[in-house]
Formats: structure tokens, sequence, C-alpha cells
């Protein structure tokens, strides 16, 4: 996530609060004012997951090989008769011509559709950190950034490209214990078998050495870096877009914000705290919206195929920054009523005061923001998600804010401006 503590991490002056920013976090020994086990309830750790069984740990290093074809051989378990995990999903498999094993994958979109790609990096010590995050968690954000952007799209997954650069350190495993390689793959897995999503090739390779490692006595020779490449389909000429609102449609979010930079907060005061949370848990909200984000690829697909939506985009960046993605991409301005955004649970107990600067800027809740016109019906849950009509859109006038936010304050509501504040990287 990218969302820069600047509620906890004083003075820093940083725009938000991210994995990325917060290398001057507290010690573990410094307790927060709330603990995560105080506000995170219902979690519970199986045994595995379901279908994607654990392999066995080597007692030395894979070669590149090894690593290949044992991976090959996990995605060949999950097309078998016993997966359970999405009826589908070995009917996804036939969009995959050609897999793992050769120079190029071979897709075949299905007919009358176009192809929608996406990528996105998960950086060491920029989308996560190691002493911080989880494998689990590091491999399960790493998927759903790209099927966020393919939900954005309405968009229909057909294949995942994964480009690992591990130190050796992360590929090891110890007698009885997984490799931090291995774990990252089970979670990134689990979600792929969930949602359809065949991994249809990739590349490895070891990341460059830290000349600094033996000088500071750290057990990390190099970083981690994962890339992963979405391939989708969508009907032709009807992929939502960021350019098709118009005047006086309506703004809707989806699910609750805030809590991805709530729980980063709370990660960031004591990471011991989670370092239990290794799997996804249900609920409603989420009750790890940061560790374990939930794409809203249900959502995405039910406004396009309902023709219900003008534009849409995920909320990667921040509510404040993708709207002004949407209201320049359309050439529009917005009103947004404070009152409306629906906040994170985890976000008011866990920081009250700033709940709603973490709903506009925190960013990685991976919710959709999407805009319909007036007329149109758009209910109140959409495939189980809550949705949420937070403002209106307007023409753009130069002499005025392009955003602004509608507050209440004794009584009576004000408008101020609502900048974008949410990540930009090369600020």
């Amino acid at each position: 996530m990218r969302i820069v503590l600047k509620f906890l991490l004083r003075p820093q002056p940083s725009k938000r609060g991210h994995s990325r920013q917060i290398r001057n976090a507290p010690k573990d020994e410094a307790e927060p004012a709330v603990t995560p086990h105080t506000v995170l309830t219902g979690f519970t750790i199986p045994q595995e997951y379901p279908d994607i069984r654990m392999p066995k740990p080597p007692s030395v290093v894979r070669s590149e090989q090894n690593q290949i074809a044992d991976l090959r051989s996990r995605l060949k378990s999950l097309t078998g008769a016993s997966t359970t995990l999405l009826p589908p999903y070995s009917k996804r498999f036939q969009r995959v011509r050609l897999g793992i094993g050769d120079d190029c994958a071979i897709l075949q979109p299905p007919r009358g559709h176009e192809v929608v790609i996406t990528t996105d990096f998960s950086l060491e010590t920029v989308h996560f950190q190691r002493d911080w995050h989880t494998p689990e968690s590091v491999g399960y954000r790493c998927l759903t950034r790209g099927l966020s952007d393919l939900a954005a799209m309405g968009g229909r997954p057909l294949a995942a490209f994964l480009s690992l650069a591990l130190p050796d350190e992360l590929v090891r495993s110890r007698l009885g214990h997984a490799s931090w390689r291995d774990r990252f793959l089970t979670a990134l897995l689990a979600l792929a078998g969930k949602y359809g999503v065949p991994l249809a090739g990739g590349d490895t390779a070891q990341s460059p050495r830290n000349p600094l490692s033996s000088a500071i006595r750290t057990q990390k020779t190099g970083w981690a870096l994962a890339d992963i490449v979405l391939v989708g389909s969508a009907p032709r000429n009807r992929a939502l877009l960021r350019s098709g609102a118009r005047v006086g449609d309506r703004i809707y979010v989806t699910g609750h914000l805030g809590g991805a930079a709530a729980e980063l907060a709370l990660l960031a005061a004591c990471p011991r705290r989670f370092r239990r949370c290794v799997v996804p848990t249900p609920g409603h909200p989420n009750p790890h919206p940061h560790l374990f984000p939930e794409p809203r690829l249900a959502v995405g697909a039910w406004l396009l195929r309902n023709r219900r939506a003008t534009a849409a985009i995920d909320i990667s960046d921040g509510l404040s920054t993708d709207l002004n993605h949407i209201c320049r991409g359309s050439g529009l301005a917005a009103t947004v009523d404070a009152a409306s955004i629906p906040i994170h649970p985890l976000a008011i107990k866990s920081h009250a005061q700033n709940s709603l600067k973490m709903a506009l800027d925190g960013g990685e809740d991976y919710e959709l923001l999407f805009t319909a016109s007036p007329r149109m019906k758009i209910p109140d849950s959409i495939a189980d998600v809550p949705v949420f009509c937070v403002g209106t859109l307007r023409r753009y006038d130069s002499r005025t804010p392009r955003v602004v936010l509608l507050v209440e304050k004794n009584g009576r509501k004000s408008a101020r401006p609502m900048p974008p504040q949410g990540w930009q990287h090369f600020k």
C-alpha cells in the first residue's frame, strides 16, 4: 500500500502513509493506543488453503528450473478434479492455449471481446516491508492490485503473468518451514483460484546483492520485487473508462474507505501483532483491508453487463486523487458530501480524528469509484458489496476548484477545496 502515515509519524511531511514511506515507524516495543486485537475480531488461521497444499520445504536453494517445475506442478493441481474453489476455474484455463514452459503464452479471448492489460509493481520498502508484512500478505496484495484494475474496467481476467526477483535467502527454506517464496505463491495462487485466474507465465531472477549487507550486519542480502501482469477481456467498445462521465452524473463508491490506511498505521506501530495474519478473514467490512484487500471483480462485471456506469476507476491512490483522475479524464468537476463518505470502522475506532482524512487520501482500499446517470437506478449493494452515493459531477470552471468537499459545521454546510492528496510517485 502506499499510504502515508502523516497522522502517526510526525514530523514526517510526506503526503501519504504507505508502506513506502514508513521507515521511521516506532519500534515493536511501542504499544499502540488501540491494538489490532481490540479492533479486529473473528480472525482465524486455517491449517491450509482449501485446494493448494504447501509444498514440502527443500533443504537448499532451488535452481530456476526447479522453481519453474514446482510452479507448474502446483498449477496443474489447481485444474484437477479436486478443485472446489470456483466451478468456472478450469474453464478459464481453456482460454490459455499454452502456458508456462514455452517462450510465450498463447491466449484466446472470447469472441467479440477486446483484450485489456494492466501491470503493477510490488517493491520492497515501497509497497511492503518484509519486517512488517507476511509473505502471504505480499502475494495476496500483489495479485489484488492487478485484479482491481480489471474490475474498474469491467474486465474479466484471462491470465496472469508474474515476474519475481528475490535474494537467495527468500528462496531458501528452513527445516520444517516453507520459504518466503513458497508462502508468497501459496497466497497468490489461492486468490487466483478464488477468481479463476490462470497463472500463464512470467520470469524469475535473483535480485542484485546489497553491497552494504555485510557492513551493516543485516540478513537482507537484497530486495524483493514482484511484477504482476493481468490480461483480461471486455466486450468490444464497452470497457468502463475514466472519460465517460457526464454533467449531472452521481458519484458512487463501493465498500468502506480508510480501512487500509488505518490498518497500516497499526501495523507500523506494532508489526509483531500481525505476524499471524497469513490468510484473509471473511467479514463485512473486511477486517484486514490493508493486508488482504479484496478486488471488486463482480461489481465491475455487474456494472458493465447492466450498462449502469458511465465512468469508473479503482481507489488505489485515495478517493481525492482517483476522483480527480475521473474529473480530468471527463473534463468535469465534482462536489463531494463529506457526510456521505462511508468510512471504515477500523479507521473510526483507531484514528477517529483522522478517519475522514484516511478515507479521502489513504488509498489502497481497492474499492470501485464510478459515476452513473441520475436516471439510472443503482442498488444499495452489488454482489453483496454496499454501494454509496457520495456526490455529483458538474461543469468545470477554471475559476473554482475542480473538486470541492461539503463539510457540515454548526448545522450549515460549507464548501472547501478537495485537492488530490493521495499517493503520488516522484513528488
